[in-house]
């Protein structure tokens, strides 16, 4: 194993770092009280990884089961119980419980408890999510086509329930 070619070339190093405090309003709240924090994006990362925080009330519904054929996601549940779909079965991530899916896993997350639950999004490489997250509903809603091209766009390939092409 060898680490990947230097991308930075310099002698010195460079103050570049990026800090965000914990009280750091989130950039989205959802109609339902859901809201994600846009901890590292595509635009800060440059393209490398996307990091995002999702809070999810009581009873919040996440997507369905989809796939990405560009990135990978992954899980970290930082509060809470979080129902995640691993492909095969639902199973219950707690506090501290990790679920990576590779590009092309069927996947999907919900919060099925009475109570709020916390966790980490990890896309690697970095998409551009941002317009996804902010979007999707209004789109949703909209449906046909112009949805169909919105789901491509931000490459989430939902499937039915046998696993098969669906439309949302």
């Amino acid at each position: 194993m060898s680490y990947p070619e230097p991308r930075y070339l310099g002698e010195h190093g460079e103050i570049n770092a990026v800090f965000r405090p914990s009280d750091t309003e989130p950039e989205l709240t959802s109609p339902s009280g859901n809201r994600t924090h846009y901890l590292a994006t595509h635009a800060s990362t440059g393209g490398e990884f996307g990091l995002y925080r999702v809070d999810m009330g009581p009873k919040s519904p996440g997507p369905r089961t989809h796939f990405h054929r560009s990135i990978s996601e992954s899980f970290f549940v930082l509060s809470g119980e979080v129902g995640l779909y691993n492909g095969e079965r639902w199973i219950t991530g707690r506090q501290g419980d990790f679920l990576y899916v590779p590009v092309g896993g069927l996947h999907a997350f919900r919060n099925d408890s009475d109570d709020p639950t916390s966790m980490l999004l990890l896309f690697a490489p970095g998409a551009p999510r941002e317009e996804y997250f902010e979007k999707v509903a209004e789109m949703a809603q909209r449906g046909g086509q112009e949805f169909t091209d919105f789901l491509v766009r931000h490459d989430s390939f939902f499937v039915d329930e046998e696993g098969g092409p669906g439309t949302s």
